[in-house]
């Protein structure tokens, strides 16, 4: 089947081919003729199967008629990242070549005035995240009311940052005779009760089993002998000298985990970068530019950065710490081995991350990981724990102990730690004008380490925002 069957206008086919596609993937196939007949649908596809195209080809076709109005847009996509919404941007740019259609993207860390601006003189097209769309609402710049199709896009994610009492909101600001197309990875329960609440009779397209690996993707374990993150991230420098390693993704739990990581990284003489939440859209822009263009080999990310994101060649991607929710696992791997590339991961597990492992073993379908042999490393490379309060210290390898049998002072056991107090001056944007929402906008107003504080108050990664937050 080609995207001519799929009952594509000519101009469309013709951007369609212009940027290199010929045929349809098979979310594509399914999820467009109903989309054409204005149903509503409700895709589930892991990511990386070319789910954007399924909502922006067809609400191109419906949008090439008709006229937007000052302050009332046509169209809404919402998005849970700010990098998610500008490539679904970038795709509207990229096959409504031939349309005359406008767009606004309604995103953190950029002026509301330039936004503002683009809403006042009418746009067919309003790609937002969920925070900065309510804000602009909220200030009466914005009216919902002509809104004629309206796409959910990462759903999952959604529910993971905490955003779905917005999602909930925005629906009911939107007419009821809107067209909806509800695209998610997975379908947790609270995910199934906004669909049976808000869409009508949708067409169900699921083209591959939620929370399902690539095969293209071969995945490897390394089993580290102790919780210690020096020994940790030694083993990860020696993964990425590896001859294979072209490029690659380092994920981390937690932003300052990110921090850390990417300062240790550079120190060591990688060419790395971090990318979070908590830093300056401006950087966190240059920095996805720079991968894409393989201009950057590692990119040392928080989850942020693991769902959707557009760049199909990753050789490598390396979980610095085990993700707390197996479904997290297979969206960061899935960075990897896209488009019918060969892609290979690999996982850092200490003895204090066994029941997560056994939950992503569970989810995958899988007995087993490849684990490789490291321990010639760890006999060469001993790191002793440091010492927890009113406890005894465990050891990994030989003890830390001098020929006398005395133990270094505290300021002599200096940790990678002390790398990342602080942050490169790259990364020291100005923030942008903050708002109720801006969850990212307000965590540039503190240093780098005021944000580690801040991130380690959270067990289990990320740091969620509140309703009345931004978006990361």
């Amino acid at each position: 089947m080609s995207f001519a069957d799929l009952g594509l206008s000519p101009k469309l086919l013709e951007a369609i081919a212009a940027a290199g596609y010929e045929n349809p993937t098979p979310i594509q196939k399914e999820a467009i003729p109903p989309a054409l007949e204005r149903r509503d649908v409700l895709g589930i596809a892991q990511t990386g199967t070319g789910k954007t195209a399924s909502f922006t080809l067809p609400m191109i076709e419906r949008l090439s008629k008709g006229r937007a109005k000052a302050r009332m847009p046509r169209s809404l996509v919402l998005a849970p990242t700010r990098e998610l919404a500008a490539q679904v941007a970038e795709n509207f740019e990229k096959y409504g070549v031939n349309h005359k259609l406008s767009m606004a993207l309604l995103i953190g860390g950029v002026s509301f005035g330039d936004q503002d601006a683009k809403l006042t003189r009418g746009v067919d097209v309003l790609i937002a995240t969920p925070g900065r769309l309510l804000d602009h609402f909220e200030r009466g710049r914005l009216l919902l009311t002509g809104i004629e199709v309206m796409v959910v896009d990462e759903a999952d994610r959604m529910l993971d940052m905490g955003f779905i009492p917005d999602i909930e909101k925005i629906f009911k600001l939107t007419p009821m005779t809107r067209q909806t197309l509800f695209f998610s990875a997975t379908m947790p329960p609270e995910i199934q009760r906004i669909t049976d609440q808000f869409l009508h009779q949708p067409t169900r397209v699921e083209v591959s089993k939620p929370a399902t690996t690539a095969d293209t993707i071969t995945q490897n374990i390394v089993r580290i002998p102790s919780k210690d993150d020096k020994l940790k991230r030694n083993v990860l420098r020696e993964l990425l000298r590896r001859d294979d390693v072209k490029n690659g993704i380092i994920f981390c739990n937690r932003k300052s985990t990110v921090d850390i990581v990417a300062k240790s990284l550079q120190k060591h003489g990688f060419d790395a970068r971090p990318i979070h939440g908590d830093l300056a859209q401006a950087f966190r822009t240059e920095t996805l530019d720079k991968f894409r263009n393989d201009e950057l080999q590692f990119l040392v990310a928080s989850d942020v950065a693991a769902r959707g994101l557009d760049i199909p060649a990753v050789s490598h991607v390396f979980n610095f710490d085990v993700p707390i929710h197996s479904d997290d696992y297979v969206h960061r791997i899935g960075r990897t081995g896209r488009a019918g590339r060969k892609g290979a991961t690999f996982m850092l597990v200490t003895p204090a991350d066994g029941k997560h492992l056994d939950s992503i073993l569970k989810t995958i379908g899988a007995k087993e990981i490849e684990e490789l042999d490291f321990s010639k490393f760890f006999e060469e490379n001993p790191v002793a724990e440091r010492r927890p309060r009113g406890g005894k210290a465990e050891k990994s390898g030989k003890s830390e102990k001098d020929g006398k049998g005395r133990r270094p002072s505290r300021r002599g056991r200096k940790s990678d730690q002390d790398e990342a107090k602080n942050a490169d001056a790259s990364q020291a944007d100005q923030p942008a004008e903050a708002s109720a929402h801006d969850d990212g906008d307000k965590g540039q107003k503190s240093s780098n380490s005021n944000n580690q504080r801040g991130s380690s108050r959270r067990r289990g990664g990320e740091s969620r925002p509140s309703r009345r937050r931004e978006e990361a």
